[in-house]
């Protein structure tokens, strides 16, 4: 069944982009997922952020009755995690929880924890918790452990410091060292610094382990050059490792990308020959390369020929040929596909829409973006933070006040977008046209929601709101920022 149906006459004549998915109904009160109300997570995490003492903190949850089980701690984390709330409180409130008789963690509680104190370089606490975690219940202590501890570190510190967390972690729980954790440096390293570091700190510990398909698998990925990917590929094969299909999908991308199609199509010829099945991404893969050259009509004809090996493309990889149509302006033929992708069930993703927004946003067209984005929301698709900068950019060009509240109306009660990056661009509108009542309404949900604004919109805020001799009204915030434990700006 359709999803996406045809729009009235009226607006098919006000907005004339494509056939069928710029002009698809929106149900305006469509059900979109919302965060319920009275939530005992949501509780908890206003208590961690609201007591600035530890004392203040237990009192609290002592005298709220509320039971702490694994899961209500697992979503308070995890709350935490994605509004920046006080790290050292949550620590306190991880450890009164550890200190409940019988009481154990989960390792998600862990691993979010650990990412918490990382994010905030809270190492040396990040340290103690393992130690503690190791006397208590060490099977909380994972590779996945590491990778969490080492990719904090990694994005805040020096390879060399990263490298000499990863030999403390031997030193902390040496039993399970083995080289699924020299692969998760590895991983880390790729992730957070360069490939470059990655492969320096491969050769001069590769001999301390023993490399294995994984291991090359992660380095594969990312080359530049094809000719150093191949030398690469051979030394593995060197060691009488059988490539996979992760591998041959690795070298076809660098081909990919190297615009050397024609290699990448030789190399699925030789997987065959050894019976490695090309999957899903490989061909995506070969999708996006010939995107690459200028090919999109030869890029659509894969979408067909994978169907005949077996291989059924999924929303990646329509994606990836709709992608080719739009950067070629080509939108009618973008739109087709889409329209193919949902008679086959494939439900639009937030990166289709994204596709889409793209291209009217360098068209500077205001138009058909709302009516995008209403109709995204319609077929119950959330924005995400792309759809989200495409459109406020769009709507502070434009001075479209009213638009932009609309969008970060929606953003509060259906819990989709970056509060942080969404309210700098809105904040800066709103200021721009001295709406005081409306950028001292943002700030004030975005404090409550557990999110801290920039200091360069808190400051203009407040400079507009004592210029309208609004002095309680920012007391007010400057007692709602104190949650954040942060110097604030004057």
């Amino acid at each position: 069944m359709m999803i996406l149906k045809p729009l009235s006459s009226h607006h098919v004549s006000n907005f004339r982009l494509s056939v069928s998915f710029l002009h698809s109904v929106a149900l305006s009160d469509a059900k979109v997922p919302v965060e319920e109300e009275g939530d005992d997570a949501e509780t908890v995490f206003r208590m961690i952020n609201g007591s600035n003492l530890q004392v203040e903190l237990k009192e609290s949850l002592s005298s709220s009755g509320i039971h702490l089980s694994k899961d209500l701690i697992d979503r308070v984390l995890k709350r935490v995690r994605f509004s920046h709330g006080n790290p050292i409180q949550t620590l306190e409130f991880y450890r009164y929880a550890s200190a409940i008789r019988g009481f154990y963690h989960s390792s998600f509680s862990l691993d979010t924890m650990l990412y918490i104190l990382g994010r905030n370089r809270k190492f040396d606490q990040i340290w103690e918790l393992l130690i503690e975690t190791k006397r208590k219940d060490r099977s909380l202590i994972s590779p996945r452990t590491m990778q969490v501890v080492l990719g904090r570190v990694a994005k805040l510190c020096s390879v060399r410091q990263t490298v000499e967390s990863f030999w403390k972690f031997k030193r902390l729980v040496p039993d399970f060292f083995d080289t699924a954790c020299f692969n998760a440096l590895l991983r880390t390293l790729c992730q957070e610094k360069s490939m470059t570091d990655a492969r320096n700190v491969y050769h001069s510990l590769k001999h301390q382990f023993q490399p294995d398909l994984q291991t090359f698998n992660i380095l594969l990925s990312g080359w530049k050059s094809s000719e150093e990917a191949e030398a690469f590929f051979e030394e593995m094969k060197g060691k009488g490792l059988k490539p996979d299909v992760v591998t041959y999908n690795s070298l076809i991308d660098v081909y990919c990308k190297d615009r050397e199609i024609e290699k990448a199509y030789k190399l699925i010829d030789k997987m065959r020959e050894e019976e490695e099945t090309p999957d899903v991404i490989t061909y995506t893969t070969v999708i996006g390369g010939l995107g690459l050259i200028g090919q999109p009509d030869k890029a659509r004809e894969v979408l067909k020929e994978m169907k005949e090996y077996g291989c059924y493309p999924d929303v990646a990889a329509y994606n990836a040929a709709i992608r080719n149509f739009c950067i070629a302006r080509r939108l009618g033929d973008a739109d087709k596909l889409v329209d193919e992708m949902v008679k086959k069930g494939l439900s639009p993703n937030a990166t289709t829409y994204n596709l889409f927004f793209r291209v009217l946003s360098l068209a500077n067209d205001l138009g058909r973006s709302w009516e995008l984005y209403v109709r995204m929301l319609g077929n119950e698709c959330l924005p995400n933070t792309q759809s989200c900068m495409f459109l406020i950019k769009m709507f502070k060009r434009h001075e479209k006040v009213d638009m932009a509240m609309r969008l970060w109306e929606d953003m509060v009660v259906k819990g989709f977008g970056s509060y942080s990056l969404v309210s700098d661009v809105l904040l800066d509108l709103l200021c721009d046209l001295a709406k005081v009542e409306e950028a001292e309404k943002c700030l004030l949900e975005m404090v409550e929601k557990g999110h801290r604004p920039s200091n360069v919109s808190f400051k203009r805020i407040k400079l507009l709101m004592e210029l309208a001799n609004k002095h309680d009204e920012v007391n007010n915030l400057i007692q709602k920022m104190a949650i954040f434990s942060t110097e604030i700006p004057r």
